[in-house]
């Protein structure tokens, strides 16, 4: 791995990810009850680190991120900042809004000179690594105290879960990147396939479990959905290498995480206008839609040629 290319790929990978974990702990943050005090303020300190290190991310950004990753809307959705100010409205809960205007005008590298060396490298990598580390470790205590009952949050329990799993795959994609790891091989494709599509599905299930219910026919949008990512699933488990339906598969789920992804955006912008009845945070709204914007980049990679995919 050439060091543009490294560099490229960690700033890619902490700008998309860093923001989702600043969010996984503004979510859990804003969850608690007042007995939780303790915890609470855990995790306000976890979003600040997380904050803190996409910022520096962002400041380091202009000509050393991919066009692919800028245009694809992994980043930044044009509804992002509107989406944190409405949720900072509700909530009175800090979110800075600086990052979000800065990555607005990000632009994509346009050469091949950048400002790192690899000791930057390493160092930006390492750092993001304790951050993320200690992310699971607090995730991990909270789910475990949740099954035990001795915490009571407004996040239903598969939400940690899922959140935890979130992290969990970003740690092991800092530590591919430090160890210089880019061996493919069609079995980590299908794998990394399979566990966004159960990303896409779970969503489905939250906008499901959020939504008032009379709000039926998006009631019944998010269960379809949930069912097609859950089949798509278990087609997946079972394909047996078969590269042929492995392919059929893939084109499929693309299609579905386009949908998804459009429905998405309009719970986005139906929640900004106050067209839907609700428990769902803007801020939410937007954070699934840009993951499905990350998962339907990574779709268009292999679609067609699994064997040449890299993340």
């Amino acid at each position: 791995m050439t060091k543009d290319n490294i560099a490229t790929r960690s700033v890619d990978l902490h700008l998309f990810f860093m923001r989702i974990m600043k969010e996984h702990m503004f979510f859990i943050e804003v969850a608690f009850t007042p007995q939780n005090f303790n915890m609470q303020e855990t995790a306000t300190k976890l979003k600040e680190q997380a904050s803190n290190f996409l910022s520096k991310v962002v400041s380091i950004a202009n000509n050393n991120v991919s066009s692919k990753a800028v245009e694809s809307g992994e980043y930044v959705t044009k509804y992002t900042l509107a989406a944190e100010n409405a949720t900072l409205y509700y909530t009175n809960v800090p979110i800075d809004t600086n990052i979000t205007q800065k990555e607005y005008q990000l632009t994509p590298a346009v050469s091949n000179i950048l400002n790192f060396n690899e000791s930057d490298i390493i160092f930006l990598n390492n750092e993001a690594y304790q951050i993320v580390s200690d992310i699971i470790s607090f995730k991990t205590t909270l789910l475990n105290e949740i099954i035990r009952c001795s915490i009571f949050t407004m996040n239903y329990l598969l939400l940690i879960e899922h959140i935890l799993r979130e992290a969990k795959y970003y740690l092991k994609k800092i530590v591919e990147l430090q160890n210089n790891n880019q061996v493919i091989t069609q079995q980590s494709l299908v794998e990394e396939e399979i566990f966004w599509n159960k990303i896409m599905a779970e969503h489905s299930k939250f906008i499901r479990g959020l939504l008032d219910p009379t709000e039926e026919e998006l009631l019944d949008t998010s269960n379809t959905f949930a069912h097609n990512f859950d089949g798509l699933i278990n087609d997946l488990n079972t394909a047996n290498n078969n590269l042929y339906q492995i392919q059929n598969l893939t084109q499929q789920s693309y299609m579905e995480a386009k949908k998804i992804r459009d429905f998405k955006e309009q719970a986005t912008t139906g929640l900004l206008n106050c067209k839907i009845k609700s428990i769902i945070f803007p801020l939410l709204a937007d954070h699934t839609l840009r993951e499905a914007n990350h998962y339907l980049k990574l779709l268009g990679t292999y679609k067609n040629n699994k064997t040449n995919y890299n993340i």
